[in-house]
């Protein structure tokens, strides 16, 4: 039920946990993707598992760039705003019973939280006044256009099944069956959606190297590392939530329902991980095509189904 407490643990614990699990598993995903850099490279494996760490040591000692014309307070002030968006929708995602951010209509705040993602983004190209940052901020902006409505309908979706915009009664409803067996195109239309929203491959224009980094082109230090860890941390929660909205939660026989959640959330980042690794980047024009020519229709007709199986 919302706002069930599980094992005596107070709501505000629970708050200080949020930032700390986001971290170790941006931590853990930031790994992988070395690890694989490394194999691809022939290096040794076990030495690129502290890499992550080595990257965050040179962040924070090197010196933070400044630009002649730039708005300083919106620049810098990107990052943070991102971080907080990751963070607030990490608290969002039910586990074991508990939702840190509970409320009857937590899926919609998730959805408002990626908006102000957009706005966060786009601080950080507009505000460098900078032509590569302008560029990959617009390039952010047309992803968003090119993902959000079908990603939307994948949310509403799961709102329809289970008649209800608490992320906690989606995953009540899925006690008999998981929406990924009677929603399938809702699923996957997600999962393409957490790597666009955090601009990472293979949806990573925004940041590309052809624009010299593009929103990340004039930051340094502290500036850069921030704005790296909050759109990884907002990959992290947003494939997170693939787990209540289609997997069931912490449903699972054996284990205790926290760590199934663990489990299932662990899986959906190896396998979009892999694919952002495998999958070359996807130019806007061509993904803003696919989206509103083939998976927007297919979403419909999906949303169409859940509604006439749910008046049944």
């Amino acid at each position: 039920m919302p706002g069930q407490r599980v094992s005596g643990i107070a709501p505000w614990w629970a708050a200080l946990l949020v930032p700390l699990v986001v971290g170790l598993m941006v931590y853990a995903v930031s790994a992988a993707e070395a690890v694989l850099r490394a194999r691809a490279a022939g290096a040794s494996a076990s030495a690129a598992v502290a890499a992550p760490m080595r990257t965050v040591a040179l962040a924070l000692v090197q010196q933070r760039r400044g630009i002649v014309g730039a708005d300083v307070l919106l620049w810098r002030a990107a990052g943070s705003v991102l971080l907080v968006a990751a963070v607030c929708a990490a608290a969002l995602v039910p586990v074991a019973g508990t939702v840190v951010l509970d409320g009857g209509v937590t899926l919609a705040w998730f959805n408002a939280l990626e908006v102000v993602a957009w706005a966060a983004v786009w601080l950080a190209g507009w505000g460098a006044n900078s032509v590569f940052s302008l560029v990959g901020g617009y390039r952010f902006v047309a992803q968003g256009l090119a993902y959000e409505l079908p990603h939307m309908f994948a949310l509403i979706c799961a709102a329809v099944g289970s008649g209800s915009l608490s992320v906690a009664d989606i995953v009540a409803a899925q006690q008999d069956r998981w929406f990924v067996v009677i929603m399938p195109v809702a699923f996957v239309v997600y999962l393409l959606s957490v790597p666009a929203m955090s601009f990472l491959p293979p949806f990573a224009t925004a940041a590309g190297p052809e624009i010299s980094g593009g929103v990340f082109a004039e930051l340094s230090g502290v500036d850069r590392l921030v704005l790296e860890f909050a759109r990884r941390a907002l990959f992290v929660a947003a494939a997170a939530m693939a787990v209540p909205l289609f997997l069931g939660g912490g449903a699972g026989p054996w284990l205790p329902g926290w760590l199934w959640s663990v489990v299932k959330t662990a899986g959906v980042l190896a396998v979009l991980v892999w694919w952002g690794r495998r999958w070359p980047a996807i130019r806007m024009s061509r993904y803003m095509e696919v989206a509103w020519v083939v998976l927007l229709p297919l979403i419909l007709v999906q949303a169409l189904v859940v509604s006439i199986v749910m008046i049944r």
